[in-house]
């Protein structure tokens, strides 16, 4: 193993196969990958249960841990206890650095909070359907929708089918007043704010933000394409690439 590989942060990922489609499996394990190592994969669910048949192959793959867990009683989720159990073990008896908790349902919000008093870094991943409570206690959320295998054209080639309209990004009240207060928030005695502080601004003020979701790779995509801002990019000595700048549309003088 690479020091660099050493030197990641390690990240347990625990997934309620109830709640969790096996097409995300390779898109989640990539964004994780962008916030450390997955030193620990477990999923749970009821395995004699059919619905969950189309996980074997992808646990395969990727070495997974199925977590056997019966359904002891109609209505209740034994799924979601055994998760639980699980993670404050890991919290206790393992040097992590985060969990990557992958589901939909509002009875992770405790667990989520719990990690993050304790220091680790929280992650969630589910459907535009869970509960805000769940998405507000991670660190970080990103919907599952985005992480679905990107269509493609004929040619094998990668097409975008759901990038949103410079109208329809002004038309976003929320999107609008997000960005605003964070480059406000962010801005210098110039009015300039470097696009990386308005970054993390905005994932701190909403955990569930992600320029996918509008259509866009990167955030830098989606204010070129929003057009809210005046953009400054500059070089900077001795570095490769630029760094952006952004600020807000200065009236003009009516004369």
């Amino acid at each position: 193993m690479t020091q660099q590989r050493l030197d990641q942060p390690k990240l347990a990922v625990l997934i309620d196969a109830d709640n969790t489609a096996p097409s995300i499996a390779e898109g989640l394990l990539a964004e994780v990958a962008k916030y450390g190592v997955a030193s620990v994969k477990r999923i749970y669910g009821d395995w004699t249960k059919p619905h969950l048949k189309g996980w074997k192959e992808i646990l395969l793959h990727h070495a997974i841990q199925p977590i056997q867990q019966f359904s002891y009683t109609v209505g209740k989720n034994a799924t979601d206890s055994a998760m639980i159990i699980d993670a404050m073990d890991l919290l206790h008896t393992h040097n992590l650095d985060g969990f990557c908790i992958v589901s939909s349902d509002s009875d992770f919000t405790r667990l989520a909070s719990r990690s993050r008093e304790a220091g680790l870094l929280v992650i969630g991943f589910g459907e535009r359907k869970t509960p805000k409570p769940f998405v507000g206690a991670c660190d970080k959320f990103v919907y599952t929708e985005i992480l679905r295998k990107t269509v493609a054209d004929a040619k094998g080639a990668p097409v975008d089918t759901h990038k949103k309209s410079k109208v329809s990004l002004k038309r976003d009240p929320q999107l609008v007043g997000l960005l605003k207060s964070a480059v406000e928030d962010s801005a210098d005695e110039s009015g300039w704010a470097y696009l990386g502080n308005v970054g993390q601004y905005v994932a701190s003020v909403s955990p569930e933000f992600d320029s996918r979701n509008y259509g866009y790779p990167k955030l830098a995509d989606l204010i070129r394409a929003a057009d809210l801002f005046e953009i400054d990019e500059r070089g900077v000595a001795d570095a490769p690439g630029k760094s952006i700048y952004i600020r807000q549309r200065r009236r003009k003088a009516r004369s």
